[in-house]
């Protein structure tokens, strides 16, 4: 009985399975939510283009493709309740791959659906969190449902439209070049 008491809680919040299977995908789909919002937060603050951006990006992605495969994994053991949860898992995967693709191909219209892919994953998975967990988190737990559909739509709509258009003007890209430029002296 104890041990079911125990289970039914990870990291002091409600969960929705306390076999041992669903609460071994948690653990990873927690760990790796947790790096993608890190790595994620960290790409996007981070001077482009420059090898903070990119190694942080490429951990973005990394976390991304985990986060979304033990959210498949989940939605498919508790389907009845958490069916909308794998079509936010597509979003997400899909848009991040979309933007990752885009920038590999190194043109500068590229920029743009970069931005916009990497932003609409990240914002997928905010999404995906807090309608999941929003109505289970202290002082979050009072809001209407539809303000965990909302606000991280709205919130990444405006950094979103910032950072297109800071790269449109150039202001988030330095171009290098392969030698570097010769002394007045």
């Amino acid at each position: 009985m104890y041990q079911h008491l125990l289970a039914a809680r990870f990291l002091g919040q409600h969960v929705g399975s306390t076999a041992p299977l669903f609460l071994a995908f948690l653990a990873v789909h927690v760990v790796a939510g947790t790096a993608a919002v890190i790595t994620g937060a960290t790409a996007a603050l981070a001077h482009k283009p420059g090898l903070r951006h990119l190694q942080a990006g490429r951990r973005y992605y990394r976390a991304i493709i985990v986060l979304s495969g033990t959210g498949a994994a989940l939605a498919i053991m508790r389907w009845r309740e958490d069916a909308y949860l794998l079509v936010i898992a597509a979003v997400m995967v899909s848009a991040a791959t979309i933007g990752v693709r885009a920038r590999r191909r190194r043109n500068r219209a590229g920029d743009t659906i970069h931005i916009l892919g990497l932003s609409l994953s990240f914002v997928a998975m905010m999404t995906g969190f807090y309608v999941d967990n929003g109505p289970h988190l202290p002082l979050l737990d009072h809001l209407p449902a539809i303000l965990f559909w909302v606000l991280p739509s709205a919130a990444g709509a405006v950094l979103t439209g910032r950072a297109v258009r800071r790269s449109a003007r150039g202001g988030a890209r330095v171009r290098c070049t392969s030698t570097p430029p010769k002394s007045p002296v």
